[in-house]
């Protein structure tokens, strides 16, 4: 596992380009003024819930892709940017005339990182979408331009079917007539090198026209992703989102203390040289990722206030810290810290925060934000102020004493959701 982030491509892409422009014809009347992606599910389009999940893995900017209706798409834009649980940009790119998949993304050449994602606005893989992410950043760049998700269906015949060399897409191939049964898909993810511009048509399927020409020269990677997929561009379909799909995005969390949980507590760690993971911590994370929880940092960083490093210092090193997961396979979804202290040498940070564990003002905030339910969460800490944190915020808690971080946290992923049935283990410290 690479120590320094260094070495290889970053993990973590903060460009996301999202397909948002189809004609939703197989929808009919329900789709006939409302793009495909705006349609509600539960509480929020469905392009919110993807935005939502794109947040998770780190992305900061996301660039819709539109033509059909392209102005409701505009006029939703600041409604989905103030819903998102992280802030995150929104900007249009509008193809002159519909131009297909691969088209749009032709339009929007001059505007692409030199790395990003690139997502189906009408469909959702709830899936461990960070393992994609970091083997995709171990992929030899003189030799891979992009690297796809492939979901799981029962059904396989409605999509078609990746082919594969062990991680290598082949090709696709639809199903003979009849032929039904399970099989693995394009799940409408990529990770993608700005190299595919150069073979974009200006008007073509990325599908038909694109990808089955990278994988006949072996330049396009595969990853399965296990997890519940749905595609909205059928009225059953659609009807099963809204049924499904806003229960499955209620996640339980699990909430982390930093130093002495993730970390070795040396004393006010602000900088990754003096940053050390405890053993299983990267680990812990990832095994949660994949279980579908959210994982959550909360961290009083009084060295602030003491003078000893800067907030800059705190984001920097916790932007090392989420890519130094996602290598891994894992993500932290997100991050608080209060860098506040009722004592500090520094004016500017002397004031009491009710985000200072032993107050649960972080834990409420992540809460709220992510729409999740105390009951269903779990916190593991070293210090009575983070399990008071805990209690004052209705979330079960239990004592991390050092050790292995995963045997800790394994105990609690798969035990029951709901309002507190979480089965600890391990009391809590007083």
């Amino acid at each position: 596992m690479p120590s320094d982030g260094l070495t290889t491509r970053a993990a973590t892409l903060r460009q996301c380009a999202i397909l948002a422009g189809g004609l939703a014809t197989r929808l009919g009347a329900v789709a006939a003024d409302t793009p495909k992606p705006l349609l509600p599910c539960g509480d929020r389009p469905f392009l919110g819930w993807l935005l939502r999940e794109l947040a998770r893995f780190g992305v900061e900017q996301v660039l819709l892709l539109t033509g059909h209706l392209s102005d409701r798409v505009e006029a939703a834009v600041a409604a989905l940017a103030a819903r998102a649980p992280r802030p995150i940009e929104i900007v249009l790119s509008t193809e002159p005339a519909p131009a297909g998949t691969a088209g749009a993304l032709w339009h929007a050449r001059d505007r692409l990182d030199d790395r990003f994602l690139l997502v189906n606005g009408d469909s959702l893989l709830d899936g461990n979408l960070a393992a994609l992410l970091a083997a995709a950043s171990d992929d030899d760049p003189a030799a891979v331009v992009g690297r796809i998700a492939l979901a799981e269906v029962a059904d396989a015949g409605r999509f078609g079917e990746v082919t594969l060399d062990g991680e290598q897409a082949r090709g696709f191939r639809e199903r003979p007539h009849g032929a039904a049964g399970p099989g693995w898909i394009n799940g409408g993810i990529y990770a993608l090198d700005r190299r595919i511009v150069d073979a974009l048509p200006p008007e073509g399927s990325l599908e038909r026209d694109v990808l089955p020409r990278l994988a006949a020269r072996g330049a396009l990677r595969a990853t399965r992703l296990p997890g519940w997929f749905i595609d909205i561009g059928i009225p059953a379909d659609l009807a099963r989102a809204r049924a499904e799909l806003p229960g499955r995005m209620r996640r339980r969390a699990l909430f982390l203390d930093r130093d002495g949980v993730i970390n070795r507590d040396d004393g006010y760690v602000g900088s990754r040289e003096r940053f050390r993971w405890t053993d299983g911590a990267r680990e812990a994370i990832r095994a949660a990722t994949e279980a579908g929880w959210h994982v959550f940092v909360v961290t009083n960083q009084s060295g602030v206030a003491r003078g000893h490093y800067t907030e800059a210092d705190v984001l920097a090193l916790h932007a090392w810290m989420a890519e130094q997961v996602r290598r891994a396979g894992g993500t932290i979804d997100d991050i608080r810290y209060c860098p506040f202290h009722p004592e500090a040498p520094l004016a500017a940070y002397r004031r009491a925060s009710d985000w200072r564990k032993p107050g649960p003002g972080m834990l409420l905030d992540l809460l709220r934000a992510w729409q999740v339910d105390p009951g269903d969460c779990v916190l593991v800490g070293d210090q009575p102020s983070d399990l008071a944190a805990a209690a004052a915020a209705g979330v079960p808690a239990v004592a991390f004493a050092g050790g292995d971080l995963l045997a800790v946290v394994a105990r609690h992923l798969h035990r029951g959701a709901g309002h507190g049935s979480l089965d600890l283990g391990a009391p809590a410290m007083p």
